[in-house]
């Protein structure tokens, strides 16, 4: 099946709709590799294609949904009757409605170039390779890498079509890969693991070098680390943590978490939540995010959405029914697999980044805590408190240099005040796999919980 019939898939269905009804198409396929090796063989190994059809069937201010995992022609005349019988049962909601084109009047759509042929064309031994080729290359990178807990390759080549009667119609295809290792640096009986990655759209992007040195250290910063004192202290996380933390910023930030009364912003929008360096930003719309698409997956066009500017709450994320619900447009911000509903979500969330390096920031505090990883994060977060208290490992930080590394700490304040006491931003950009960025951030102030 080519590209150009997924849309002939969801124009049909699109037409199949009724007087007084409205009939939606979400049609998608997806080809996936994920490679695992372990002590130089291969532990685990998959190759998927999945293709699927998910039908919404809006009639009498009733909704329907029903999908299935094949794009036979009987199969989807099936769903299409599923969803409308489904439809019959259902709960009316007045603002139950697809996206029409009045809802995104003025948004053009972007260009984007985000599939690459040569990650379908690359063999299936070749994903292998570089896997190996990365754990080879991880336990080179230094001589107190004593193992690799795993590496591993994972590629992804996604295409979606969407049409519905209301005229909405589009298409968006992306490839996306990846590689990581966790290393495993020892002296005498301690161990310690760090992480690295690389990722790109098509293997020949990826730098296993750069992956493994990093892994390696990660791991080898760590060898020795002791419990510190608790006491109050300046915090400087990873980007690869604050990547982390801005995803659970940016649920609250949802325009569905928000209408359920699940997130800490609930009622301040147009108040100060951060501080003033701080700017969150959710752009589906550049070319260097993984997640990035053309369209929503109601069809929408997206577009940059400045959610925190300047540190005032300025906006929430939304799909068309949320929105509709709050009194305000799309942002072009439904998210979806076939087999449900459009949901609300960030594809692009990164932080503004700030004019220093990490190298600064690191100088510009007496002494800190450099959090490089975290556990617990979502157990330890309260999305509608704030509360934020989760386990840390990382390295102390004096006269602008890493010191002795640290472990079995515990770090603890409140999203909200985490926010107000952000001192730098980093200018470290890095997207990470899955379609956020990460970059070095200051907290003023948390506890730090050791001895």
């Amino acid at each position: 099946m080519s590209a150009r019939e997924l849309p002939d898939i969801a124009r049909r269905v699109a037409g199949a709709a009724r007087d007084g009804e409205q009939v939606e198409a979400y049609v998608v396929r997806s080809r996936d590799t994920d490679v695992k090796v372990f002590d130089g063989e291969v532990e685990s190994l998959s190759v998927a294609e999945v293709s699927g059809v998910g039908v919404r069937v809006i009639a009498r201010g009733r909704q329907g949904y029903a999908w299935a995992g094949s794009l036979d022609a009987d199969v989807v005349d099936d769903t299409i009757a599923e969803a409308r019988d489904n439809a019959s049962f259902g709960a009316p909601d007045e603002f139950f409605g697809l996206a029409t084109p009045a809802d995104f009047a003025g948004v053009q759509p972007v260009s984007l170039d985000l599939w690459r042929d040569e990650l379908l064309a690359a063999p299936t031994d070749q994903k292998v390779r570089i896997a190996l080729e990365l754990e080879a290359a991880t336990r080179a990178a230094d001589a107190r890498v004593r193992g690799v807990e795993s590496a591993a390759y994972g590629d992804a080549a996604i295409e979606a079509a969407i049409a519905s009667s209301t005229g909405v119609e589009a298409a968006v295809r992306r490839t996306a890969c990846s590689c990581f290792s966790f290393a495993m640096a020892g002296e005498g009986i301690a161990t310690q693991t760090g992480y690295g990655f690389s990722v790109g759209r098509r293997p020949a992007d990826l730098e296993l070098a750069t992956a493994a040195r990093v892994a390696a250290d990660r791991a080898t910063r760590l060898l020795g680390a002791t419990q510190p004192p608790s006491r109050r202290i300046p915090v400087i996380f990873d980007p690869l943590v604050t990547g982390s933390l801005l995803g659970i910023v940016g649920a609250a930030l949802s325009g569905e978490a928000v209408l359920k009364g699940r997130s800490l912003f609930v009622g301040r929008e147009g108040e100060q939540v951060a501080a003033p360096s701080v700017t969150i930003v959710d752009d589906p719309t550049s070319p260097d995010a993984y997640g990035a698409a053309t369209h929503d997956s109601e069809g929408v066009p997206t577009r940059r959405n400045e959610l925190i500017v300047d540190g005032a709450l300025r906006r929430f994320l939304h799909n068309v029914y949320t929105g509709r619900r709050a009194g305000v447009a799309t942002t072009g911000s439904a998210v979806r697999g076939f087999k449900s509903t459009p949901g609300v979500g960030s594809r692009a969330l990164h932080l503004r980044p700030g004019t220093l390096a990490p190298e600064q920031i690191l100088a510009s505090v007496p002494e800190a805590l450099y959090v490089q990883s975290v556990s617990g994060l979502h157990s330890g977060t309260n999305p509608v408190s704030g509360d934020f208290s989760v386990g840390a490992t990382g390295l102390m930080v004096r006269d602008g240099a890493f010191a002795e590394p640290v472990r079995e700490i515990t770090v603890a304040s409140t999203i909200q005040r985490m926010l107000s006491d952000i001192v730098h931003v980093g200018a470290d950009l890095t997207w990470l796999p899955g379609g956020a960025a990460g970059l070095t951030l200051l907290v003023g102030e948390m506890q730090m919980s050791g001895r």
